[in-house]
């Protein structure tokens, strides 16, 4: 990444990259795979799928030429957006601080160290809400690869709804077949519990308890069930806080594969990054009566979704 006029701090970058809420149970990045890039505008082509299902005339003639085939692709223009946050760190508060006896392990983090975790995690759950939006929309898949539940289609409806055949029937219709499943967690909470699952993967008449994710995955044949569990506070500021989840009461099975979008070969989506993820700082001498340090978290990203084909969506999958 070029230099700029705010200095990376090499340790509070060691934070912004490595911090993760483990509590939110953020998926942004294993559902749309970071894919590195090395500028911040970049060009992708989109091929027609009939183009790699259409097959020409083989046959040589003894003197002939081969059947001429021309692929043709549509480039597409697209630019990682910066995301990132500042926050103002009192040399009070800072000054404190250092002059607090201090064990030889653990003890009180530095307010600058405080203040970038905070920073990055908010920097991250945004980009979470940003992937939910962009997975969880109707707009994002084939008019053929999408169903709205309701009412006795929904899973929540155990005597009447057969997820079990709904997904296997799925992953047969894509042009792409899925290795991944992802559900929010009020959906993945229900679907667990569904008799038809819990007696398809206990292979036995129970009807009732509850399966784990490597279990319902090995039962579709696919790689991972991923589950987003993290929430966000929907009130404005100032007002009691009003929590939700991230990832609504919806199922998309996915095929994505950061392999795949390095190698030109079709996949549902990916996140391409240009540099790492930065934190740093700035002295901001005007703030209070001591001044203060600016201390700020960001990073470069674009989500993507490259090929409709290979997803299909399960909208109000529960009630």
């Amino acid at each position: 990444m070029s230099t700029t006029a705010f200095p990376i701090n090499p340790a509070l970058t060691a934070i912004a990259i490595g911090y993760r809420n483990p509590d939110a149970n953020l998926i942004a990045d294993q559902v749309l795979p970071r894919f590195p890039v090395n500028a911040k505008k970049f060009v992708y082509t989109s091929y027609s799928a009939a183009q790699g299902y259409t097959v020409p005339n083989t046959k040589v003639g003894r003197k002939s030429e081969p059947t001429m085939v021309d692929f043709g692709g549509t480039p597409i223009n697209s630019e990682c957006v910066d995301y990132g946050l500042d926050d103002l760190v009192p040399n009070d508060e800072i000054k404190a601080w250092e002059d607090m006896p201090k064990p030889e392990t653990g003890g009180p983090l530095s307010p600058l160290v405080v203040s970038t975790k905070l920073l990055t995690g908010l920097v991250q759950l945004d980009r979470e809400i940003r992937v939910a939006n962009t997975v969880f929309n109707t707009a994002n898949y084939n008019a053929a690869n999408q169903q709205t539940l309701s009412g006795t289609s929904q899973w929540s409806d155990y005597t009447n709804s057969n997820p079990l055949s709904a997904l296997l029937a799925a992953l047969d219709s894509t042009l792409i077949r899925a290795n991944r499943l992802v559900l929010g967690q009020q959906t993945w909470t229900v679907l667990r519990q569904h008799p038809k699952i819990v007696n398809a993967v206990f292979r036995t008449p129970q009807n009732s308890g509850s399966v784990p994710r490597e279990a319902l995955a090995e039962l579709l044949e696919i790689d991972e069930v991923i589950v987003g569990a993290g929430f966000i506070n929907t009130a404005k500021k100032g007002q009691a806080p009003s929590y939700a989840r991230v990832w609504g009461k919806h199922a998309s099975l996915l095929y994505t594969s950061l392999e795949a979008a390095q190698t030109a070969q079709p996949c549902f989506g990916f996140t391409a990054q240009w540099g790492t993820r930065i934190a740093g700082e700035l002295p901001e001498p005007k703030s209070g009566l001591r001044g203060g340090v600016r201390v700020r978290s960001g990073e470069s990203v674009q989500e993507v979704i490259s090929a409709p084909d290979a997803g299909y969506f399960f909208q109000n999958a529960v009630a």
